[in-house]
């Protein structure tokens, strides 16, 4: 007889970040994830400020999105 453990959650791949398909390490998902280790951004088009307020666990934060705002190292150039 074969005996075969079922995981009690379910299998979700948490190693891509949710907003550019990036690979992210389990432990980052595990840090600045969500309660389900997904990471909704992650550190290649997001800044560190960001993340360490919450937007890569999909949190909205008022610090200015580096991909979108001006003069932000993203969006159009300040030059």
């Amino acid at each position: 007889m074969v005996g075969v453990t079922i995981a009690p959650w379910p299998s979700v791949d948490t190693s891509t970040c949710k907003h550019c398909g990036a690979y992210v390490s389990g432990r980052f998902c595990r840090v600045y994830g969500d309660n389900n280790d997904r990471t909704h951004r992650c550190g290649e088009r997001n800044s560190y400020r960001r993340l360490t307020r919450g937007s890569a666990a999909g949190v909205t934060v008022s610090i200015p999105d580096p991909e979108t705002a001006v003069g932000h190292h993203g969006g159009e150039a300040d030059v």
